[in-house]
């Protein structure tokens, strides 16, 4: 009699663990999309502030001012000393940055009240950022590059102001369209640039400010404030401006990266527009 060989019951239910696996997987790959997208908007927006800060910094789309998406304030809008615009990181809104520089601005007006009433300082924001006009008649002789003696304690009060921020400071040399030539100057050129760099050589001597923090210009009248046909324009004209601004640094081999108090070369000045 031919034994029966018992039959294996076949399971129906084995298909679970292949749906299973397929769900577990599936569940992975869309938490991966999801950190990717997290990534990317960040990233959106930090490319989109350094496009913005570049074109700005060029004179492009002056009026445009580009505000964070979101309506509630990253870590670096809430710093009350702000960073530099940088790309890579977090950075903080030109909104933000003209806030700090009209605080610097009531700070130094309160400061300097009485050189303001006179006239012989005006503080206001311009293109490139906080600008003190020092005029001639109160800071220079005619046709010399040398400050008064009596005006040093108020660079000092401007210096000790502006040593706190992380701002550069660019010193710019203005004269009216007189030409000039005398035994030390042969042009408005000559006589702009000097009165920049004895400001800024003073700064300097006295270490009042950090050298990479420094620079001087000589614009002669080519940069008017006021029109050269009146004796009252001509007097506005004949100015030093110490300019307050950002600074970035854009590395063209790479990637930007942050201008740290110890580098100067390749770099790019931000520019604040008046609303």
């Amino acid at each position: 009699m031919r034994s029966r060989v018992p039959r294996q019951r076949v399971s129906h239910d084995r298909w679970l663990v292949s749906y299973a696996d397929f769900i577990t997987l599936l569940f992975g790959f869309f938490v991966v999309l999801y950190a990717f997208a997290k990534a990317d908007q960040k990233k959106q927006v930090e490319v989109s502030q350094a496009i913005d800060v570049a074109f700005r910094s060029l004179g492009i789309f002056p009026g445009a001012v580009r505000r964070p998406s979101g309506g509630s304030a990253s870590g670096a809008e809430k710093a009350d000393i702000p960073m530099n615009i940088i790309m890579g990181e977090d950075v903080m809104a030109p909104a933000q940055v003209k806030d700090d520089l009209e605080r610097i601005r009531r700070e130094l007006t309160q400061t300097l009240s009485n050189q303001v009433a006179t006239h012989t300082v005006s503080i206001q924001m311009g293109r490139d950022g906080l600008v003190i006009s020092l005029r001639e008649a109160g800071f220079f002789d005619s046709g010399s590059a040398a400050p008064k003696t009596a005006t040093i304690a108020t660079l000092r009060q401007i210096a000790a102001s502006l040593s706190r921020t992380p701002y550069d400071l660019r010193i710019e040399g203005h004269t009216d369209n007189i030409p000039i030539h005398n035994a030390q100057f042969d042009s408005n050129w000559e006589l702009s640039t000097a009165r920049a760099s004895s400001i800024a050589r003073l700064l300097l001597n006295e270490k009042l400010i950090a050298p990479e923090r420094l620079s001087a210009a000589g614009y002669a009248e080519f940069h008017p404030v006021a029109g050269n046909e009146t004796a009252e324009g001509r007097a506005e004209n004949r100015r030093v401006d110490l300019v307050v601004l950002p600074r970035t640094k854009i590395n063209f081999a790479g990637s930007s990266e942050q201008s740290s108090s110890t580098q100067s070369t390749g770099e790019w000045r931000k520019v604040i527009d008046e609303p």
